[in-house]
């Protein structure tokens, strides 16, 4: 059919405060629409609309990306689990719908469904398990994006991430069970949702859904697949420091090590003050990628290049105390760990420049 021009149309605002548009009747008559009809609306390249009744989409196969997307895999018990776990997981990650597990010789299969259900509820946020026989169990991913946004789902990441480090820092004052627990279930929480929020970026990705997800270009899905390595190494870090510290206190333990003081008050106070530096740098961070300020992302970069003689102050009363060479090793894994997360708040500031800086530079003008 000929291109066919219907005029333009008025937007119009309801009293609610939604915005709407009537449909052309000669348009509407000639495709068979009534009441009730499902029309699908798609944003192109060009931020152009158009609109595809659902019976066209289905009748010329364009419809089949509204159906979940189901997939199939076999497990053998006599081979190693990892592999099928794995397969699990990048299943979800690329936007799997339903993934349906069928385990050979179901005698058999028991332990490794047990893995399998263990593995779904401690790696992936918003799946259940809605159905399971002998030898197949039915892995459901039911969280939309639309429930749980993209910039939630990383400023909750962050909140999380920056807790599990403070606790492991506490963790070197107090070896209570119950902290490093609590570090283990966040650096956990953290991976959990990085794998969600990677998720939603690749349907958005394939969808051309960036301005649905809250971006105003497509460019930004790269910005905030940085930013979730980024905290997904916060949280490594805070389980490494309480697997360090709790070594190093097994070996005092066992009197393998015999430490008479671990713990310089001074030092601890200092390594405390400055991971609250660095977690406020971060949070700092967040807010100004959030709110695409670009005057806040540059203070917090000359922020950061003005701590530089701070952190070598700090190196020098480590070194000068003398403590035992074990002792040193997790004082400067601690220190460490605060310094990257002040790096990765510069990298986040970063990220927030190479968000705003064209829509910034649009708008100036020279006289």
């Amino acid at each position: 059919m000929a291109e066919k021009d219907l005029g333009y149309r008025r937007v119009q605002c309801t009293g609610r405060g939604s915005y709407i548009i009537s449909l052309p009747k000669e348009w509407v008559e000639d495709i068979g629409l009534k009441r009730g009809s499902e029309i699908a609306f798609n944003i192109q390249p060009d931020n152009t609309l158009s609109l595809i009744p659902r019976k066209i989409a289905e009748r010329e196969g364009k419809a089949d990306a509204a159906k979940p997307k189901e997939y199939y895999i076999t497990v053998d018990p006599k081979e190693a689990s990892e592999s099928a776990l794995r397969m699990i997981r990048a299943l979800y990650a690329i936007g799997a719908d339903i993934i349906r597990v069928h385990f050979k010789n179901a005698k058999d299969a028991a332990k490794n469904k047990n893995e399998t259900k263990n593995f779904v509820r401690d790696t992936f946020l918003g799946a259940e398990i809605i159905d399971e026989t002998p030898d197949e169990i039915t892995l459901q991913i039911l969280i939309k994006h639309s429930e749980f946004g993209i910039e939630k789902a990383v400023r909750r990441m962050a909140i999380v991430a920056l807790a599990a480090n403070r606790d492991a820092i506490s963790y070197l004052k107090d070896q209570n069970s119950a902290i490093a627990d609590s570090v283990i279930n966040a650096r956990n929480d953290v991976n959990r949702l990085g794998l969600y929020i990677v998720r939603q970026l690749k349907y958005g990705i394939e969808r051309n859904l960036y301005r649905e997800l809250g971006f105003r270009t497509p460019k930004e899905f790269l910005l905030y697949r940085i930013a979730v390595n980024d905290v997904e190494n916060i949280g490594e870090n805070a389980l490494g420091i309480v697997n360090h510290i709790g070594a190093f206190q097994k070996l005092i333990n066992n009197e393998t090590l015999f430490i008479r003081d671990p713990l310089d008050e001074e030092v601890y106070t200092q390594l405390v003050s400055y991971f609250s530096l660095a977690q406020q740098t971060y949070d700092d961070a967040i807010k100004a990628i959030f709110k695409r300020d670009y005057k806040d992302a540059e203070k917090i970069i000359s922020k950061r290049e003005s701590l530089v003689a701070l952190e070598n102050e700090l190196i020098m009363l480590i070194s000068s105390k003398k403590f035992d060479p074990n002792v040193v090793s997790i004082l400067r894994l601690i220190f460490d760990s605060s310094k990257r997360i002040m790096d990765y708040g510069r990298n986040m500031a970063e990220l927030a420049l190479n968000r705003t800086v064209e829509e910034l530079c649009s708008t100036l003008t020279y006289r």
